[in-house]
């Protein structure tokens, strides 16, 4: 493969950038550029040249493969994170023949390639670069550390040991092997049945904590529904405005609610109207707020009964308590804003317990399917024992299909574990 290099700090003005380098040829990029190798995973200040002339003083740390983040052999060099210093190495590296600039996520993707990291936890990879909470970097640092491929693999062990008593019944049947060899076969299938069940319904929360949850503000104009957007926000995100109907659009903002990622949204008026544009803000209002995991209704002004039907966490309050003597919370002066923040952060955390390791739709489909060939493998153990060849088939499917979520297909397997478990020699 060819040796690949990048800049892998941000680019601007910074105290250190990171520039790694990776492939055969890495060791002796470095060398190009005047350095003495340390040793293997330490780290040793080196300077930097090229073409007689010193670029930098650098940390220099040395991976060799298989022992990396790409099972390459790996360079890091530390230099100053001068726009300058950054460009001559750069550019240092790519006239040396045999290097290239690094593509969008090629390092990542070689430690894919080279078994370094599944395919779940490259994608927990990149959510925990993307995490802006701390519920959203415990949970990608989860699937990061190789939870969810622990998971796979362990339902795999199950199915492959299934399978391949089902196959000692069929290739092996002079020898020493269990004879009914059912129960314990619907014994495997129905615990990774259940547990697949339990994943496939966290991933909806799961989601949730990755994108975020959205609560929705939702009541009459003039119920200060904007007024208390601006106090959740800290800012002046929506224009207020005694004259009734002027949100009409729904305003969105986000922000870390309890380390849960959370978007407030501020929506239209709930009335009869005749104005066109107003009527399309309110429907626009009424599909968001539905669509919303929690909603937030105010009450207006002598209202004793919501514009919108609660649902059952949804917090039903009467606003402008500084102006009415029964209100409930003021956006203006911040009255009972921390009761109804800590109101929403209890009900959102509540939910977040629910959510599972997986949490993509890939995750789910792949889960899925293994459920339905499950599901076909149970029922014909059930109806037909004795068609143990097509049974073994519907397991290998949700073998293949749990594969699918780390990025690996492996059948051999099931014959290992036959010769392994059974003593069976041939």
């Amino acid at each position: 493969m060819d040796t690949i290099f990048a800049l892998a700090t941000p680019r601007g003005k910074s105290g250190v950038a990171v520039i790694r380098i990776s492939g055969p040829r890495a060791h002796d990029a470095a060398k190009a550029l005047g350095i003495s190798l340390p040793a293997v995973r330490t780290a040793a200040t080196r300077r930097l040249t090229w073409n007689d002339m010193v670029l930098d003083e650098a940390l220099v740390l040395r991976f060799d493969a298989p022992a990396s983040f790409t099972g390459e052999n790996v360079i890091e060099l530390q230099v100053h994170g001068a726009t300058a210093i950054v460009n001559a190495v750069l550019t240092a590296l790519s006239e040396q023949p045999g290097l290239r600039t690094a593509e969008a996520g090629e390092f990542t993707r070689r430690a894919l390639e080279n078994n370094r990291l599944d395919l779940a936890q490259v994608e927990g990879l990149s959510d925990l670069i993307e995490a802006e909470t701390e519920a959203q970097r415990r949970q990608a640092m989860r699937v990061f550390s190789g939870a969810l491929g622990e998971l796979a693999e362990s339902w795999r062990m199950w199915l492959i040991r299934a399978a391949a008593l089902l196959e000692a019944t069929i290739d092996f049947a002079d020898e020493e092997v269990p004879v009914d060899v059912g129960p314990e076969v619907k014994e495997l299938l129905a615990g990774v049945r259940t547990e697949l069940a339990r994943q496939v319904d966290g991933i909806g929360v799961a989601e949730r904590i990755r994108d975020g949850f959205e609560v929705a503000i939702v009541g009459p104009p003039n119920s200060g529904k904007s007024t208390l957007l601006n106090a959740l926000a800290g800012r002046e995100a929506a224009i207020t405005s005694d004259v009734a109907g002027t949100t009409r659009d729904v305003i969105e903002v986000r922000m870390d609610l309890g380390g849960l990622p959370v978007t407030f949204l501020d929506t239209a008026g709930l009335r009869e109207t005749a104005d066109k544009v107003e009527g399309l803000g309110i429907e626009r209002a009424l599909k968001r707020a539905e669509a919303a995991d929690l909603r937030i209704i105010l009450l207006g002004h002598g209202e004793s009964s919501p514009a919108f039907t609660p649902g059952a966490d949804d917090i039903v309050l009467r606003s402008k308590s500084d102006v009415d003597a029964e209100g409930d919370v003021s956006g203006a002066t911040g009255a009972g804003l921390d009761r109804l923040v800590g109101r929403i952060s209890e009900a959102l955390a509540a939910r977040a317990t629910g959510a599972g390791i997986a949490m993509r739709d890939r995750h789910r489909i792949a889960m899925q399917r293994a459920i339905e060939a499950l599901g076909i493998a149970e029922d014909r153990l059930d109806s037909a024992p004795e068609l143990a060849e097509l049974i073994a088939e519907e397991l290998r499917d949700a073998v293949r299909a749990l594969d699918s979520l780390v990025g690996r297909v492996d059948v051999e397997h099931v014959l290992d574990d036959i010769f392994s478990s059974f003593c069976i020699g041939k």
